[in-house]
């Protein structure tokens, strides 16, 4: 695969660096994830597809120690902790890049590693806040809310962090340096909004939160419910489009105000959903199916890996434990992922067989164990 050989070291976190680490294994990085110990004090993780699992008792000089050696001979390191708690363990990028110039040191906070809120507490929607992108989201008179935690967590967090490993490992291939990445959560969010930003003066957001086209204001732009309580999407922008969401409508163009005529949106809003509760979801998409109306069906979790589309492509896979998930993206023509089949590890499952890969000799290992520096979960047999 594309990044094979690729030595990945990925401290426990929640959410983001997860699926950093995530999108660089099914990639086939090889990809271990530096699990706290005691047990007790794990953090919980369900995107630890590939990986391996390395459990260490960091706040021990002894766990530290282990830790920058695996540095030494590691390509990455996604560091989760809010700024300082590196410096503390003594693990700071400037030492372990001593150790290995060619290390990228990838540090994944909320606020980032400098400014104000640098060492606070946040969550997805507080980096949404703070990007400028939340007072965008939500519905006319509601309050702004977050869709979920996808956009600042996921996309704008992890996403953009692996965006981050990726170019800094392009470049070391000229100049042999390892460097430090600063990904901030609120940063990446409004990074990946920047299109909001950039459409400011062409009309698209002059009208207040949930009156524009794509916020939920207009008519053409919107979700309806469907007579069997489920709900289509509406994305019917261009004229061509629109014109084909009418006939599919069954409505006539002649007897409605002009598309943009905005003081009519809802009462056209109206109109489209009466007419959408008259059929069910499955009648509307015999209906638009195959036009460019575009107008499709708002899917639940557990049909969309089962809608044609979908399965023809096989966007969703299938683990041996029955668990389904996305297919890595974006596909690769010649170097494709190809994404673990195998359950999750357990905490502490692979320790002694990573240390073993990195040098460590077996008396090395069993006295780290006696102290209680490292665990090692043997998998229990089904039998």
């Amino acid at each position: 695969m594309a990044l094979g050989g690729l030595r990945v070291l990925e401290l426990a976190g929640l959410a983001p660096a997860p699926l950093c680490g995530l999108l660089l294994a099914d990639f086939g990085a090889q990809v271990v994830r530096v699990d706290r110990c005691p047990r007790a004090a794990a953090t919980p993780d369900v995107q630890a597809r590939g990986k391996r699992s390395l459990a260490v008792d960091l706040k021990q000089p002894r766990g530290a120690a282990l830790l920058r050696r695996l540095c030494r001979k590691a390509d990455v390191l996604i560091e989760p902790f809010r700024p300082g708690v590196m410096e503390k363990l003594g693990l700071s990028p400037d030492l372990l890049l001593q150790d290995n110039p060619r290390l990228i040191y990838a540090r994944l906070t909320g606020f980032g590693n400098a400014g104000k809120y640098a060492p606070l507490a946040g969550h997805d929607i507080n980096y949404l806040a703070v990007s400028g992108v939340l007072s965008k989201l939500g519905r006319k008179d509601e309050n702004p809310y977050a869709p979920v935690n996808v956009l600042a967590d996921f996309a704008g967090g992890g996403v953009m962090c692996a965006m981050g490993i990726l170019i800094a490992l392009h470049e070391r291939t000229k100049s042999g340096k390892g460097q430090v990445i600063d990904a901030s959560m609120v940063e990446g969010t409004a990074y990946l909004s920047s299109f909001l930003w950039k459409s400011q003066k062409i009309g698209l957001w002059a009208r207040p939160r949930g009156e524009n086209p794509l916020d939920s204001g207009a008519p053409f732009y919107e979700t309806y419910k469907t007579s069997d309580g489920k709900y289509m999407a509406v994305g019917a922008l261009e004229p061509q489009f629109y014109k084909q969401f009418i006939i599919g409508l069954g409505l006539d163009s002649h007897k409605l105000p002009h598309q943009m005529s905005l003081s009519d949106w809802p009462e056209m809003k109206k109109a489209f959903a009466d007419v959408f509760l008259t059929k069910t979801q499955a009648e509307w998409c015999a209906i638009f199916d195959g036009t460019d109306a575009c107008v499709t069906p708002v899917l639940t979790a557990d049909e969309a890996p089962f809608h044609p589309h979908n399965k023809e492509r096989g966007s969703f896979l299938e683990n041996d434990q029955g668990d389904i998930s996305p297919r890595p993206a974006p596909i690769l023509s010649r170097t494709p992922a190809i994404p673990s089949s195998k359950r999750d590890p357990f905490i502490g499952e692979h320790t002694k067989e990573i240390l073993l890969e990195y040098d460590f000799s077996e008396e090395e290992i069993s006295e780290l164990l006696s102290l209680k520096v490292i665990e090692y979960s043997h998998p229990k047999a089904n039998l």
